[in-house]
């Protein structure tokens, strides 16, 4: 069994679904010929998270029969993902799905129709060049992580040929200003605060350069500034997409299928035909797109306002996610435990991350409306954080903890004195007069620091 006998006259659709697969339902080729002639989504970014969430979502949507277009993938940093995670496998992957109960969910993802170099010095930069001409391209992505938004004097300084991906972006986007002022959305898909501004802070710092040394006209700054025509909405993204597991690879051998082999470029880039991640995931984007969007509502995400999208992430990173997770990864540092799902076997610790997340951050928690914050704090007890497939550790977790105490216990203590809510109340509510407890450790005698 391999991923491209999916694209064969032959393929044996019994057989695969027979060993627990999902395959396509949609067909293949004609997506792949109908996104050729029309693009309406490029993605940059051709990590393990795009084709585990964003990817997988408009895989739903086209099994679902009421989209016809698949998302091109570009890759603007590391090269040999497209040469050894994509073209070998004819950019298809599989995604496998782990679920806290044990239980497996296999799924081929076939949306991914072109994977693209995004660089100057190859052949595909004229296909990108094309691309972004195109009336019918609607959005653009990216899962590049933070620092992908990062340019610095000497990149603005190399004219209309930057190596930076924000810098390679805007000259693509001067294409679409050249081609007459086309629209566009650009979205941000990575985990950070407000990321449609970084985007967008980023792409204008070269266009506002190319136009101050006359390399572009006004026009072009105006352009990427006229939300009508181009816009950089926010999301919020939540999914846990951890390097390929060797269980996973050899669960997948015991299936027949071969394509399991591990992949690490020479930039230290770890994939594999394979993609293994946790069932529970959130994608909450921006409404504000200005030609159309492809309909990943359809795959579970989630479109709503800007403020909603503040809210959303609010909740995750100040009461209902981040907070738990460091608050239990310091503890199980000092315990000796090496991974976050055998913690939350420790009764003691997973009574001190409910305490914190019931009683002392629901009284000041942001209800963003679309989603429910009990809801969600019980799928990251129950679900996420014991879910033995997902190799994580206390010691990742905890690492730069000094830096996340402002913003992941901070804002709670702020909201307690704005609102001159007790805190000895909040504290003293789970502890009792225990003196452990109520320096909110939670801790029983046995497993006490000394």
């Amino acid at each position: 069994m391999k991923l491209t006998d999916i694209l064969s006259n032959t393929f044996d659709r019994e057989q695969w679904e027979r060993k627990g697969y999902q395959v396509p339902s949609f067909d293949i080729q004609a997506v792949r010929s109908k996104t050729a002639a029309e693009p309406t989504w490029v993605h940059f970014g051709g990590g393990n998270i795009f084709r585990a969430f964003p990817a997988a979502i408009l895989n739903d949507a086209l099994n679902k029969g009421q989209y016809e277009r698949g998302v091109i993938v570009a890759e603007t940093f590391d090269y040999e993902v497209i040469d050894k995670a994509y073209k070998p496998y004819g950019n298809l992957s599989l995604l496998v799905s782990l679920r806290s109960d044990g239980a497996v969910e296999k799924k081929v993802i076939a949306s991914v129709t072109e994977a693209l170099k995004a660089d100057f010095q190859f052949p595909d930069w004229q296909r990108l060049r094309e691309i972004f001409r195109s009336p019918s391209l609607q959005m653009i992505s990216f899962t590049i992580t933070e620092k992908g938004y990062r340019y610095n004097e000497a990149d603005l300084s190399r004219g209309l040929r930057p190596s930076l991906a924000m810098g390679k972006v805007c000259a693509l986007l001067l294409e679409r200003y050249s081609a007459g002022e086309l629209p566009l959305t650009v979205q941000s898909m990575d985990n950070c605060s407000h990321n449609g501004d970084k985007v967008k802070e980023g792409i204008l710092a070269y266009a506002d350069a190319w136009v101050a040394s006359g390399l572009a006209p006004q026009g072009f700054s105006d352009y990427l500034r006229d939300g009508n025509k181009v816009s950089f909405p926010w999301s919020m993204i939540d999914k846990i997409t951890p390097r390929p597991n060797g269980k996973i690879k050899a669960l997948l051998a015991s299936d027949g299928f071969e394509d399991n082999n591990y992949i690490e470029t020479e930039k230290h880039t770890f994939t594999a035909p394979f993609v293994n991640s946790e069932e529970v995931q959130y994608l909450v984007i921006e409404n504000h797109y200005t030609s159309g969007r492809p309909p990943l509502d359809l795959g579970g995400a989630l479109f709503t306002t800007r403020e909603t999208v503040d809210k959303v992430e609010t909740m995750k990173v100040t009461t209902c996610l981040n907070p738990l997770h460091t608050a239990m990864s310091i503890y199980g540092c000092l315990l000796g435990y090496t991974l976050i799902s055998e913690e939350m076997g420790d009764e003691d610790i997973r009574a001190f991350i409910q305490k914190i997340g019931y009683i002392e951050a629901m009284p000041v928690v942001t209800d963003p409306g679309v989603l429910n914050p009990y809801e969600f704090i019980g799928d990251v007890i129950n679900r996420r954080l014991p879910n033995p497939f997902m190799p994580d550790t206390p010691q990742r977790i905890a690492t730069d903890t000094s830096q996340k105490l402002s913003i992941r216990f901070g804002e709670t203590i702020k909201k307690y004195l704005d609102r001159g809510l007790n805190r000895r109340d909040s504290i003293q509510s789970f502890s009792g007069s225990d003196a452990w407890g109520a320096a909110g450790l939670g801790l029983s005698a046995r497993n006490r620091p000394p």
